[in-house]
């Protein structure tokens, strides 16, 4: 017989061990569990310290938004170093502290800056964010760009009328409104809510219409169904004034070119500074007066040059630009200049041979006069080599940009191209309405299906454009029997809109508004 005193001994005996034992596991899980609670801490606060440095990354890019917008040329943080950019990165480190609302430094972020080529308003920023006391960092890329007038296929600060059977292919703008009878591709826009309508824009349809609008008796597009999605009115309107500054800001990015005018752009008075001698980027006066019919030939080579020729007069009745031109040699195979812009002070013809590979913008202004405003004339086929944005024609007048009535040829079966952005800062990008030698005689016409103009660019003009004349009759315009109408100008057209354009235009091209975010990603960088 066992006694309970001995039992109960026995049970004593064997509670310390389980005691010890629960002592132990709860030892082991309640470490087990500080340790995971520590990690949580630890991950936690790397998660809070990541995502402040990715805060300041993107704090990094919009610092440089907002330094582009009051320095758009500037791509070393108003610093003057390096002088030779990354390959890769492009200009920089430049640190800047991140300061919160209550001046305690959170940490820093550093920038590289890569303008993306002449003439582009796109620039790549890197920031790379750091938040204080960590050695996390994150990374983020931004493509930051500035519209210029070459972002719209066609840009007017008067009313446009497309007929039905006119397409608008790209984005198309106007600071008083639009009629827009014919198909669309892009954005029609208008910076007017409501307008009226000129006598020869209202297609018979008078008083009041919106911004964009249509004759509900066209049914083809029909008005009444069509989508009208992008049509879109008011917008803010676009200062055509500006062009003048930017035209100053070409002839100062010209004198930069060269070392015998450099020291004139830093004038107050550059602008109206008037060397005599030429440059490969700036081209004096072709002689003492001024006339409609003197000035340049500039001929653009497949190879990157160009040759001058100066002008002495010009019969725009003839019908090729060698025989309406009389012309003195300059120079051949002259380099276009390293920033891409060419700035002439008289008017300026300009062809291709055949086609031009390079990115150039050609001005032509008298900015030193207020009372001669230089044109430009396309005198023949005006062609890049490839149309994927690695080449790029600009022309940019104080007035009007004007098709030459000997441009296309005289006659048989043709297709005239001009490719480039155009842009009219007082004028008008047309063909001409009459002979500058005989105002008296319309323009010759082009009436066969088998002739064709097309157009190839971007158009910005402060007046009006058209590339052909509908009339009753006159003089060497071409009767046109599906219309009954003579016509000057070429019937068969086609204008197209280049959109490597929209953030790569010609170099220099004056821009029409502020820089924005275009794109951004993260890159994936270790601790």
């Amino acid at each position: 017989m066992i006694s309970f005193r001995r039992l109960a001994r026995n049970q004593s005996g064997f509670t310390l061990p389980a005691v010890l034992g629960f002592i132990l596991v709860m030892g082991l899980i309640s470490a087990a569990l500080l340790m995971v609670i520590m990690t949580n801490f630890s991950t936690v606060n790397n998660q809070i310290k990541s995502q402040q440095s990715f805060n300041i990354a993107e704090a990094g890019v919009n610092y440089y938004l907002w330094h582009l917008a009051h320095s758009p040329t500037d791509y070393r943080d108003g610093t003057s170093a390096p002088a030779t950019p990354d390959p890769q990165l492009g200009y920089g480190p430049y640190t800047h502290d991140y300061v919160d609302s209550d001046a305690v430094k959170q940490g820093t972020f550093t920038l590289w800056v890569k303008p993306k080529g002449e003439g582009s308003t796109i620039v790549t920023v890197r920031s790379i964010g750091k938040a204080r006391d960590t050695g996390f960092t994150r990374t983020v890329d931004a493509q930051i760009g500035a519209t210029s007038f070459a972002s719209f296929g066609l840009l007017s600060d008067v009313e446009f009328w497309f007929g039905d059977s006119e397409a608008a292919n790209g984005p198309i703008f106007s600071n008083q409104g639009i009629h827009m009878d014919g198909p669309n591709s892009d954005t029609v826009s208008a910076a007017r809510s409501t307008y009226t309508p000129g006598s020869s824009y209202n297609g018979g349809v008078p008083g009041a219409q919106n911004g964009v609008w249509c004759n509900p008796s066209i049914i083809s597009p029909n008005c009444n169904t069509r989508d009208k999605s992008n049509w879109l009115y008011p917008r803010p309107a676009i200062d055509f004034n500006q062009v003048s500054t930017s035209l100053c800001n070409m002839k100062k990015t010209a004198f930069k070119d060269d070392p015998s005018t450099a020291s004139l752009a830093g004038l107050a008075n550059a602008c109206s500074q008037l060397p005599t001698s030429r440059t490969n980027s700036y081209i004096p006066r072709n002689g003492t007066t001024y006339s409609a019919t003197k000035g340049y030939l500039i001929q653009l080579n497949t190879n990157g040059t160009y040759d001058l020729s100066g002008v002495s007069s010009e019969n725009d009745r003839q019908t090729t630009y060698s025989s309406a031109l009389t012309t003195t040699p300059v120079a051949t195979g002259i380099p276009t200049p390293p920033s891409g812009v060419i700035f002439v002070e008289d008017n300026i013809w300009v062809r291709s041979n055949p086609t031009y590979h390079g990115r150039v913008s050609i001005a032509a202004g008298q900015l030193a006069s207020t009372t001669v405003s230089p044109d430009i004339n396309i005198a023949d086929d005006l062609l890049y080599s490839t149309k994927n944005g690695n080449d790029a024609i600009g022309l940019v007048a104080e007035s009007d940009i004007l098709v030459s009535p000997y441009a296309p040829p005289v006659s048989g079966s043709f297709t005239f191209e001009i490719n480039a952005a155009t842009l009219s800062q007082s004028g008008s990008v047309t063909w001409p309405d009459r002979y500058k030698t005989d105002s008296s005689r319309c323009t010759r016409g082009w009436v066969n299906p088998g002739q064709r103009f097309i157009y190839y660019g971007s158009v910005a003009t402060r007046q009006y454009w058209t590339w052909n004349y509908l009339r009753g009759g006159c003089a060497d315009a071409v009767y046109d029997g599906a219309t009954n109408r003579y016509v000057s100008g070429v019937k068969q057209t086609e204008t197209n809109y280049d959109y490597n354009l929209l953030y790569a235009p010609p170099p220099s091209f004056p821009i029409t508004g502020g820089y924005n975010i275009l794109s951004w990603r993260e890159v994936l960088t270790r601790p």
